[in-house]
Parts: C-alpha cells; sequence; structure tokens
C-alpha cells in the first residue's frame, strides 16, 4: 500500500517536472540570466517584481489555513505563478518587453516555490533552476523589507 503510494507521488512528480519544463523553465532561465546581466539600480525591479508576485500567489488568509504544512502552501503559491504564466503567454506579445518581464518574473516564482514543495526531487537540473529562483526570491525578500525600514 505504502509502495503504491511513493509510486503514485513519483509519477506525479515527474509530470509537474514536464510540465514546468514546457512552460516555465526558459522563461525562469531568461528571468534569472537577464538578473545576473543588471547593475544594481535594475535589480531593484528584478526584486519588487518576484516579491509582488509571490504576495499575490500566496493561499489568502494564510492564518486561517494553520492546518496547511509549509509544502503545501509553497505548492499551492506555485500553482498560483503558473496560472499567471499561461495566462500571460495567452495575451502577451513577443515583442511586449514589460509584458515578457512580468511573465518571467511569474514563471520564476513558480519555480523557486515547486523547489520549495519538493517536486524537483527527481530532477538534478530542474533542481538546480529551482535553487537559484529561492536564492533571488531570498534576496528580494530581503531587499523589499529593508527598504521599507
Amino acid at each position: 500500500m505504502i509502495f503504491g503510494w511513493f509510486k503514485s507521488e513519483q509519477r506525479e512528480r515527474r509530470k509537474k517536472v514536464r510540465l514546468d519544463r514546457k512552460y516555465l523553465e526558459a522563461r525562469s532561465r531568461r528571468f534569472l540570466k537577464s538578473y545576473l546581466e543588471a547593475d544594481a539600480n535594475a535589480r531593484a525591479q528584478f526584486y519588487r517584481a518576484v516579491e509582488d508576485i509571490s504576495k499575490q500567489c500566496q493561499p489568502a488568509r494564510l492564518e486561517a489555513q494553520t492546518d496547511l504544512d509549509d509544502s503545501r502552501i509553497a505548492e499551492a503559491t506555485s500553482e498560483a505563478a503558473i496560472k499567471m504564466v499561461l495566462e500571460g503567454d495567452a495575451r502577451v506579445r513577443k515583442d511586449d518587453r514589460f509584458g515578457n518581464f512580468v511573465t518571467d518574473a511569474c514563471a520564476t516564482v513558480a519555480i523557486a516555490y515547486r523547489r520549495v514543495a519538493g517536486v524537483y526531487t527527481v530532477d538534478k537540473e530542474m533542481q538546480e533552476l529551482g535553487t537559484a529562483a529561492v536564492h533571488l526570491l531570498t534576496m528580494a525578500t530581503s531587499y523589499t523589507s529593508s527598504q521599507k525600514g
């Protein structure tokens, strides 16, 4: 019985990784590459984008959902960000720099939260991309917190 659950869980993770590679990977890589190439002033835009998207995607009323564990919260957050990516893909033109920037930021947030949720344990390359996205999100949170004070 336990082995059947484990196989089902692994199958579900592999399916999510395939979909993430199809819809998120290229956008997130482009966003992270642009971030690394940006100067200090421009990086603030990257920080604000991922921080804002992360806040928008978190489940409503986290206080009321105390029964959710961290991985379920991360998974719900990533699903909301993925939805934003798919909506962006449907409406953003290829030459719309701002629209693509926002959609790429959504993809990066989705990958970061998928990494936190443990989805990428079956794929080392996506795990590494997820780690980079998590680091960027952590820096963004730190940056925006320091700007408020």
